[in-house]
C-alpha cells in the first residue's frame, strides 16, 4: 500500500491535469487499494498499435501525462529538426492530446503541424507523406468504447510503426523523467482544409470508382468524425449526397446511441438500417468513430437489409479494383485472418497475393503495385495503377468504392447480393465467421490459449484438423505472434488469437463450399458447418 500511495503522489506532483489528480485525491482520501492498484500496478504498454485503453490517472491510464510521455519518447527516437504530423478525433481530450503532444515535440526542437479541426485517422496517415513528415500521430481509440482514448504512431511511409520502431520507442518512454520538467514549445503550425483535406479528396478522386452515379445511400458515421469529410468526397466525385443518420451525424465522445461504438457490434446499425428502410435506400454505409473502416449494407429481395461482412466486401471490391486496374504486377493482400478467397480471386486475375499477420501496418509493407489491401474487420485500401493513396485502412476511399460498384449493380439490374452469388458460383462460397469472448480477466485468454496448446483438438465441426500452425513460432515467412492456426478438412480454416486492442479472445472461421445448384443451398449448408465449428471450439476453449 504503501509504495502505490508514493507512486501516486509523484504521479499528482507532476499532472497538468486538474481532473485526474482531483480523481487521484479522492482515491487516496478513501485509501482504496484496488483503485490504486489497477492505475499503478501496471502500466499501458506502447506496442505496434502505439497506446490505448481507459482514460484516468495512472500509468495503466491514458492521461495527458502518459501522452506527454509518449510524445518524448518519439521525440527522443526520430531526433531534433525532424517534422510530426497530428491529428485527433472527437473522443474525450483528443484535441488536449494532440496539443500536449505538439507542446512536447517542438520543446524538444522538432516540427510539429496538428490538424486544424476533428478530422478521420485516413487524412492524417495520407498527411504523413503528403507532407513528406518524419512521422505523425494520431489521437484515437477508433471503435473502442467511450472511456477510452489512444494513441497510433506513423512512419514517414505513411503506415501504422512495426517492430523494431515500435520497441525502440517504448525504450526511448521508459527513459523519460517527469513531464513537469519537460521543455514545452509553442510554435507549431496549424493545417487547415486547403493543407491537407483538399488533397485528400483529390487523391480519393483518381480511385477506380467507376463511371455509374446513381446510387441512394443511407450513412452513419456513428457519432464519429467520418460525416463531412465523407460528404465532401461524395459531391467531390458526383454522388448524390447521402442521407445521414441524424442522431449519430455529429461527433459525440459518448455515443450516446450505442453500446459500442462499432458497426459489427450487435445494435449499432439499427438507426442506419431503420433510415434505409424509410427512404428506400439502394446502399447503407457506415464508418466507425475514426473513419478508418467501413461496413456496407444491401437491400433484401424480400425486404428489409443485410449487412454484409468484412470479408464480403473485401471480396467484391478485391475484383473492383482489379477490373479498373492493369498490368501483371499487381499485387492483393489480406491478414491471416481473413478469407482465403482473396488468394482464389488473385490467382483467376494473373496477379500476386500476399499475406500478412493481422494489422493493416503489415498489409500495407507487401511491397509495391499493391491495389488493394484489406482486413475482415472492416478495414480497406482501394488503389489504382498509381498504387494506393493512404497506405493504412481508409473508410472514406472504401465508402466511394463501394458506392461506385452499388451503383454499377443498380444500372444493371442487380444488386451487391447478385454480385455475391456471381463470386459463390465462380470461386465456390467462401463463408467465414466470428466466435469471440470479451473477458474482464486477461488471464482467462492466455489460460485457453494454454489449453489448447496442451490439449490440440483433432476435430472440430466434425472436421479432421489435418494440420496446426503455432504463429508464435512465425509460420510461412511471417513474424511471430500469438496465435494458432488449423487447417481443416474440405477447405476449412479456423485462426485463433487475442486481440491486440481489446480485452478480447477472437476465433476466425471460414468454409469453402463449392456451388453446384442454387447459391441459397449452399449458404444454407456453410451456417451449418459454421455452427458446427462455433460449438465445438468454444467446448475446447473452456470460455
Amino acid at each position: 500500500m504503501a509504495d502505490l500511495v508514493r507512486l501516486a503522489r509523484e504521479w499528482r506532483e507532476q499532472d497538468p491535469d486538474p481532473r485526474t489528480r482531483a480523481e487521484l485525491d479522492a482515491i487516496l482520501e478513501r485509501d482504496d487499494l484496488a483503485a490504486l492498484a489497477d492505475r499503478f500496478g501496471a502500466k499501458l504498454e506502447f506496442g505496434t498499435a502505439g497506446l490505448r485503453g481507459e482514460l484516468g490517472a495512472g500509468p495503466n491510464r491514458m492521461n495527458r501525462v502518459t501522452v506527454m510521455r509518449a510524445a518524448a519518447g518519439l521525440a527522443r527516437r526520430l531526433g531534433p529538426g525532424k517534422h510530426v504530423v497530428i491529428g485527433y478525433d472527437g473522443r474525450h481530450n483528443s484535441d488536449v492530446f494532440a496539443a500536449d503532444t505538439a507542446a512536447v515535440l517542438t520543446g524538444a526542437g522538432l516540427r510539429a503541424s496538428i490538424m486544424g479541426a476533428r478530422w478521420p485517422t485516413p487524412v492524417l496517415a495520407f498527411a504523413v507523406r503528403h507532407l513528406g513528415a518524419d512521422a505523425g500521430v494520431m489521437v484515437t481509440a477508433s471503435h473502442n468504447p467511450p472511456r477510452d482514448n489512444g494513441y497510433k504512431v506513423y512512419w514517414n511511409d505513411g503506415a501504422q510503426i512495426v517492430p523494431p520502431i515500435d520497441h525502440e520507442i517504448s525504450q526511448a518512454i521508459d527513459a523519460v523523467g517527469r513531464v513537469d520538467e519537460l521543455p514545452l514549445g509553442e510554435g507549431w503550425t496549424t493545417l487547415d482544409h486547403g493543407d491537407v483535406i483538399e488533397p485528400y479528396l483529390d487523391a480519393l478522386a483518381a480511385l477506380p470508382i467507376g463511371d455509374a452515379r446513381d446510387i441512394s445511400v443511407a450513412y452513419t458515421p456513428m457519432h464519429g468524425v467520418g460525416g463531412t469529410t465523407l460528404a465532401e468526397a461524395f459531391a467531390r466525385v458526383g454522388f448524390p449526397a447521402p442521407t445521414v443518420v441524424p442522431e449519430q451525424a455529429e461527433p459525440d465522445p459518448d455515443f450516446p446511441t450505442v453500446a459500442f461504438p462499432n458497426p459489427e457490434e450487435p445494435g449499432a446499425m439499427d438507426l442506419v438500417l431503420g433510415l434505409a428502410a424509410s427512404i428506400d435506400a439502394d446502399l447503407v454505409i457506415a464508418n466507425d468513430p475514426d473513419a478508418d473502416r467501413c461496413a456496407a449494407g444491401t437491400p433484401l429481395p424480400g425486404g428489409g437489409y443485410r449487412m454484409l461482412t468484412g470479408d464480403e466486401v473485401g471480396g467484391l471490391l478485391a475484383e473492383h479494383a482489379l477490373r479498373h486496374t492493369s498490368g501483371p504486377d499487381r499485387l492483393v493482400a489480406n491478414s491471416i485472418v481473413s478469407s482465403s478467397l482473396l488468394a482464389r480471386i488473385a490467382e483467376a486475375y494473373g496477379v500476386r497475393h500476399a499475406e500478412t499477420l493481422t494489422g493493416f501496418k503489415w498489409i500495407m509493407k507487401t511491397g509495391p503495385g499493391l491495389v488493394f489491401g484489406y482486413e475482415e474487420a472492416l478495414g480497406y485500401s482501394v488503389g489504382s495503377d498509381a498504387g494506393t493513396p493512404v497506405h493504412d485502412k481508409d473508410g472514406i476511399g472504401a465508402a466511394l468504392a463501394v458506392a461506385g460498384l452499388a451503383a454499377a449493380a443498380k444500372r444493371d439490374g442487380r444488386t451487391l447480393l447478385d454480385l455475391l452469388d456471381d463470386q459463390a458460383r465462380r470461386y465456390g462460397l467462401h463463408a467465414t465467421g466470428q466466435l469471440s469472448f470479451r473477458v474482464e480477466d486477461l488471464s482467462l485468454i492466455s489460460a485457453a490459449m494454454e489449453r489448447l496448446r496442451d490439449r490440440p483438438p483433432v476435430e472440430l465441426g466434425g472436421r479432421k484438423v489435418e494440420s496446426t500452425e503455432d504463429l508464435t513460432e512465425g509460420v510461412a515467412g511471417l513474424p511471430p505472434t500469438d496465435g494458432l492456426r488449423y487447417r481443416l478438412s474440405g477447405g476449412a480454416r479456423i485462426v485463433v488469437r487475442p486481440s491486440g486492442t481489446e480485452p478480447k479472445l477472437k476465433c476466425y472461421l471460414e468454409v469453402v463450399v463449392p456451388v453446384a445448384g442454387e447459391v441459397a443451398e449452399a449458404r444454407a449448408e456453410a451456417a451449418r458447418d459454421l455452427d458446427a465449428l462455433r460449438r465445438d471450439l468454444g467446448a475446447a476453449l473452456g470460455l
